[in-house]
């Protein structure tokens, strides 16, 4: 009798272990996929604002460039006979395309961030619902609410995800 007795509270502290291990990993993994919700928020706004700065500068380094490049050109020729041979010998101003780079490459790296960040929160969203859906851990849970997001996309992917084709190819149209 005092054997099945201790068998029975094994069982059911080992149970009673069980509920609270599966119940805090579940609250754990919504609480990561609200937490998510914001850094993919901010990942947004960080993306678009640097962006934006970048492209700014580098859109008022090629007017400045503009402008002053035919100024410095005619500074240089002006009143003299030999223009063309001095033009030939002497390295004119040249427009750095530094800046393009670096703007490319922040486009690259700040489009990876967002991408990762929501990458991550499908990955919560996955690791929940097969806790919700494995046994034993599909017993024990108490809180079954489905975490709502929907990906941020574009208008050209949700119609090739709609209609199963994408054949826009033309990078510059």
């Amino acid at each position: 009798m005092l054997i099945a007795l201790i068998v029975v509270g094994v069982i059911v502290i080992a149970l009673v272990a069980m509920y609270f291990a599966y119940n805090n990993r579940e609250v754990a993994l919504r609480k990561e996929a609200d937490a998510q919700r914001g850094k993919i928020e901010s990942v947004y706004d960080t993306m678009w604002k640097t962006l934006k700065q970048e492209a700014g500068v580098t859109d008022q380094y090629r007017q400045t460039f503009e402008k002053i490049y035919p100024e410095l050109i005619a500074g240089r020729y002006s009143g003299n006979n030999n223009e063309l041979f001095r033009m030939i010998q002497e390295q004119n101003p040249n427009f750095d395309t530094r800046l393009y780079d670096k703007l490319m490459q922040s486009i690259e790296v700040q489009r990876a961030l967002f991408a990762s960040s929501q990458q991550r929160m499908l990955d919560i969203i996955r690791e929940r619902e097969t806790l919700l859906e494995q046994m034993p851990s599909k017993w024990f849970i108490s809180d079954r609410s489905k975490i709502e997001y929907e990906v941020i996309t574009s208008d050209v992917t949700a119609e090739a995800v709609r209609t199963r084709r994408e054949n826009d190819i033309e990078l510059f149209s």
